[in-house]
């Protein structure tokens, strides 16, 4: 059974989703104000279909919740996650 991790990258603005250590996916962030942006989330095409993207954002909403952060989800991806998850509304910029 493959080993999946979600990891935060400071250096590179993203949390990144690795597969018996090997990166297949990242979600990229700026912090405007006191919110983190997410523009754009990504998964290596021979991963998809996985769920890999869900525990991805999963994993990095999971992290901003102990922030104090807000989010706001410019990327598609990151925002129906969190229309289909509503116990993650709450992070959501006002």
């Amino acid at each position: 059974m493959a080993q999946t991790e979600v990891r935060r990258n400071d250096d590179r603005h993203r949390y990144e989703i690795f597969v018996d250590d090997r990166l297949v996916g990242l979600t990229e962030y700026h912090l405007e104000g006191g919110a983190l942006i997410f523009p754009h989330t990504e998964i290596d095409p021979a991963m998809r279909g996985r769920g890999l993207g869900a525990e991805l954002v999963r994993g990095a909403l999971d992290d901003v919740r102990g922030s104090g952060l807000d989010v706001v989800p410019r990327c598609w991806f990151v925002a129906e996650f969190i229309d289909k998850h509503p116990e993650y509304e709450d992070l959501l910029a006002a």
